[in-house]
């Protein structure tokens, strides 16, 4: 599905219509994004998005809204985000993306996202997000779910912008994040995939660490967590900014506990001149982890308690 993404944003995007933003339920159509979203207001809705290149962003305030693209990889939104955040800033009730691309979005605190959530559960999928300084941000303490399948997080991240630095992905939220069948790639900064919540699914996934630059952990998660890591592959570059560790728990804080959290059939390497002697799970918790087995290239060590 990603190679699919990638040529349809190879091929010319196609013309706009005069109502590129269609309510699937009632047929009406909108110039604007913002329109569409202020017409469903607090209900609930399906816009499909028309090919082509947006330069627009939106608040969702309210309701439960899918933002859907006629056709994969075509309806492309860059170079605009709204409060200084992200393309979509949301604040509903429910939020669903599907075959939307994001790209080159930059805003002066280092933050830019594709996706910006603040309020409500999110699901992407089978989108791609692409050269920002992040893909997706947010999250919020109460009970909010995160899932994101199918999708590519490629040229993102930053720690030489601003002071803090920016990730593919970085959550932090009183619910469960769920993250699979995705792509990471070349990252700019930061780390991969970082997660501030209580319990985390991250599956199936592929890290390609060889294109990055001034790139950290593959994932972190900086506060513990339980669930599972599992049928991700990894491949770790020689661009490091730190290269000690491909999954990093509570290195920051011991804020929700990790005893069970299970770690198992992974696959990892060192992609040539990468740094050598790696931890594959660095753990500062000092919960019992269950680390399964997982194929480990040569260079790379286990597991490391800090």
């Amino acid at each position: 599905m990603r190679y699919a993404l990638l040529l349809a944003l190879a091929a010319p995007a196609a013309a706009q219509p005069s109502a590129p933003f269609v309510i699937e339920e009632t047929g009406q159509g909108y110039r604007t994004l913002e329109a569409a979203v202020d017409a469903i207001r607090v209900g609930t809705g399906t816009i499909l998005i028309a090919p082509g290149v947006y330069r627009e962003c939106v608040v969702q305030s309210g309701g439960s809204i899918t933002y859907r693209a006629r056709q994969a990889g075509t309806a492309i939104f860059e170079r605009t985000a709204c409060e200084d955040k992200a393309v979509l800033v949301l604040r509903g009730d429910r939020s669903t993306v599907d075959g939307l691309v994001f790209r080159n979005i930059r805003v002066p605190d280092g933050n830019g996202a594709g996706i910006r959530t603040e309020i409500g559960d999110l699901t992407v999928t089978n989108s791609m997000f692409l050269d920002s300084q992040e893909g997706i941000l947010g999250g919020n303490a109460g009970e909010q779910r995160i899932t994101i399948d199918r999708s590519t997080f490629s040229g993102l991240g930053q720690c030489h912008e601003t002071e803090d630095c920016a990730h593919s992905i970085y959550l932090g939220l009183g619910g469960p994040v769920r993250i699979t069948n995705s792509r990471f790639e070349r990252g700019r900064g930061g780390h991969y995939v970082k997660v501030r919540a209580p319990r985390v699914t991250i599956t199936n996934n592929s890290f390609d660490d060889t294109g990055g630059q001034r790139t950290n952990y593959m994932i972190d998660l900086p506060e513990g967590a339980q669930g599972l890591i599992s049928g991700n592959s990894f491949v770790q570059g020689k661009g490091k900014e730190n290269h000690s560790g491909f999954v990093v728990v509570a290195a920051e804080k011991r804020t929700f506990p990790s005893t069970g959290l299970r770690i198992e059939n992974n696959d990892a390497r060192l992609a040539p001149g990468a740094p050598t002697n790696p931890a594959f799970v660095a753990d500062l918790s000092g919960d019992s982890l269950a680390v399964g087995a997982n194929r480990l290239g040569a260079g790379i060590r286990m597991f490391e308690r800090r």
